[in-house]
């Protein structure tokens, strides 16, 4: 199954409400329809604290980073590691979809390419689940502002900054609606995710 989001960019000056146009209007009488939030940017464009605010702002929720399903030392990246992460990001995402405690998941990652959205929308259990896919953008200058200051704390190498810009494109090109943190705050993104 293919989730298809209008492509639009959320700013402060061009704020629209955006169906998502999967979405089940009609449910049966007491049926709550689940929500999954999908939130993908590149380093350093807000993913982790949004997805903190949401899980605090929305009831019944919950949230997982992606990197929490890898985190490991000395860090690989191998086919084999790839695999892994998508096996227990999925396995994880699906034990919160069943279980009836929660009715907002929100799940934030590097998310750069369409297949790997499509890959682990492809493998979760989304029937009456409204799928939010979202991709966090920012502009160059303000990235590059976010991560020198991560380097100069230690916290990250100088190739941060080039790597994160060159995959800053990439995620215009995804079928996800896009949302602007250049000159917002965390809870102003959060409230214009909590919109859609």
């Amino acid at each position: 199954m293919r989730f298809r989001n209008p492509t639009v960019i959320l700013s402060n000056n061009n704020e629209r409400r955006i169906l998502n146009q999967n979405r089940t209007e009609t449910q049966g009488e007491g049926d709550k329809m689940k929500k999954l939030y999908l939130i993908n940017g590149t380093m350093e464009v807000g993913k982790t604290t949004i997805g903190q605010i949401l899980k605090k702002k929305l009831n019944k929720s919950v949230f997982l980073d992606g990197d929490w399903c890898w985190d490991s030392h000395p860090f690989q990246v191998t086919d084999e590691t790839k695999a892994m992460v998508i096996d227990n990001i999925c396995y994880l995402l699906n034990n919160f979809l069943r279980c009836t405690a929660y009715e907002n998941i929100v799940f934030c990652w590097v998310m750069d390419r369409q297949e790997i959205i499509d890959t682990v929308l492809n493998r979760l259990d989304t029937e009456n689940v409204d799928v939010k896919i979202v991709s966090l953008v920012c502009s160059e200058e303000a990235l590059t502002r976010r991560i020198d200051k991560d380097v100069r704390a230690g916290l990250r190498r100088v190739s941060s900054i080039e790597n994160s810009i060159s995959r800053l494109s990439s995620y215009y090109a995804l079928d996800s609606i896009k949302i602007d943190t250049t000159a917002k705050t965390p809870e102003e993104v959060a409230e214009m995710v909590l919109r859609l």
